[in-house]
């Protein structure tokens, strides 16, 4: 039987929907965790945009960031999962975190992959005009949200003159080798739809990417992500909002893939919020919902691994995650 937690109903529903750890066991499915493989980091909530869909409601006016002796505790942990192979930073815009550089270079000193999770603009922001220039030197990967190639679509969810300089930034990176088949820099990038429906099919949205942004641009890039909206914070608001969220939970919950589910990150991943609190993935992180279903901290712990030994805290949120060919930070979980 799963022993995951329930979330908090926080949003009355028209109809009763059918908790997810009971889907789970339905479908015969337990989901214990996996040795620990990605650690991933929300540094800060701030962030120069504020995007229609963002799950963390990041934006200009948040200030919370984790504190140096959090960074100082984190670099401390890192070799404590022997399985760990990668280190994810986001936000907000991790870049504009003082102490970013310092963990992600930390990170690879550690022998680890390092993932900057990037929204493009900020690489134009005041103070940031070599951000470009340091990922590439320290071998960072970049992830890079652009939820369309189109400007009309990028600017209804990202804001006005968002399209363009995201793709001054892509070219920036392009011509530091990011994203090239002579160059070991990858540069990946996301998707999520504009609205409450499931993603297209990956490696279909994919191939449309790549001639679109190569034909109109001239830019290249490894893989595309696509990412299914969550039902959370400023995305639920909007759901409630134009009277979709119990449509697009019916949604979510008639497309549930059993193989999705097996799939899902928060099976060999812990999240880790600003203030240092232990979480099984980002999203659990913004309810918040925290690992194992009682608050921990970085100080709390001895070993990264201990998270190996906890249940996983699941809601029904997590069907955003299994729904269609699955969703998670590495994109679609099935073909």
């Amino acid at each position: 039987m799963n022993t995951g937690f329930a979330e908090p109903a926080t949003t009355a529903l028209a109809a009763p929907v059918t908790p997810f750890v009971r889907m789970l066991e339905r479908h015969g499915l337990a989901l214990p965790r996996t040795p620990l493989e990605i650690l991933q980091v929300n540094l800060t909530a701030r962030c120069n945009l504020a995007c229609t869909h963002c799950h963390v409601e990041s934006g200009p006016k948040r200030e919370e960031a984790l504190d140096a002796r959090g960074i100082d505790r984190l670099i401390e942990l890192m070799p404590t999962a022997p399985a760990l192979h990668t280190l994810d930073l986001t936000g907000g815009a991790p870049e504009l975190h003082p102490q970013f550089r310092r963990l992600a270079a930390a990170g690879r000193a550690q022998g680890l992959k390092v993932i900057d999770r990037c929204n493009l603009t900020v690489l134009f922001e005041p103070g940031q005009e070599n951000t470009a220039e340091f990922l590439a030197g320290h071998g960072i990967a970049v992830v890079a949200s652009l939820p369309c190639y189109t400007s009309a679509n990028v600017e209804k969810q990202r804001g006005k003159g968002v399209f363009m300089q995201s793709i001054e930034a892509l070219q920036r990176l392009n011509a530091l080798g990011y994203g090239r088949d002579d160059s070991a820099l990858e540069l990946d990038l996301v998707y999520n739809p504009g609205g409450p429906s499931l993603p297209p099919a990956q490696a279909a949205l994919e191939a449309d990417y790549r001639k679109r942004l190569s034909d109109d641009f001239g830019i290249v890039f490894n893989r595309l992500f696509t990412i299914a909206n969550m039902p959370i914070k400023r995305f639920l608001h909007a759901l409630e909002r134009d009277g979709q969220l119990d449509a697009y939970m019916q949604l979510l919950i008639d497309h549930f893939n059993p193989r999705a589910a097996e799939g899902v990150m928060c099976r060999n991943l812990v999240s880790v919020g600003w203030d240092g609190t232990l979480y099984d993935c980002d999203f659990n992180q913004m309810l918040p919902l925290p690992a194992g279903g009682q608050r921990s901290t970085l100080w709390d712990i001895a070993r990264l691994d201990e998270i190996e030994r906890q249940p996983i805290a699941f809601g029904r949120h997590c069907y955003a995650c299994t729904a269609g060919s699955g969703s998670s930070c590495g994109g679609a979980l099935t073909g």
